[in-house]
């Protein structure tokens, strides 16, 4: 299990590789990549990510344990950025290794909704028009309620 909080881009493919190696005895990887989406009605120039260091990492590694645990994975692997990114950048990467893929799918998708609502980070748009901290969504919550 490995978590990583970072400032710097990653490659997709290499992560991807590193995390697939080595796991022959896995008969599924699933990965999922966040990307920082455009505004429809106000175009993004920016989105600022901020977290609290040390916070942060023990709470993902915290859920990646939850995950590991009650989905009876082999393995996972959490990125996820902060500071300035733009619009098409990638935020987050997940990745899952388990014997069978619905172990696999479901363990990625319980990391995607906890770290889209749990993890300590704090993100703020950047528009022509202003500035402000994104807030949590309905959706986002009611998406925790299967778990």
């Amino acid at each position: 299990m490995r978590v990583l909080v970072q400032e710097a881009p990653f490659d997709l493919g290499q992560e991807t590789t590193e995390f697939a190696r080595g796991h022959r005895d896995m008969g599924a990887i699933v990965t999922f990549t966040g990307v920082v989406r455009d505004l429809p009605d106000d175009p993004l120039e920016a989105m600022e990510i901020e977290h609290y260091p040390g916070m942060t990492e023990a709470a993902l590694g915290e859920f990646a344990a939850q995950a590991m645990t009650r989905f009876d994975l082999g393995d996972a692997l959490v990125i996820h950025r902060f500071g300035r990114l733009l619009p098409g950048e990638m935020i987050m990467m997940v990745a899952t290794a388990a014997r069978h893929r619905k172990s696999a799918f479901e363990g990625a998708e319980f990391l995607m909704d906890y770290l889209k609502s749990r993890a300590p980070f704090w993100k703020r748009e950047i528009t022509a028009k202003g500035s402000g901290w994104v807030a949590s969504k309905s959706v986002d919550e009611d998406a925790l309620k299967r778990w």
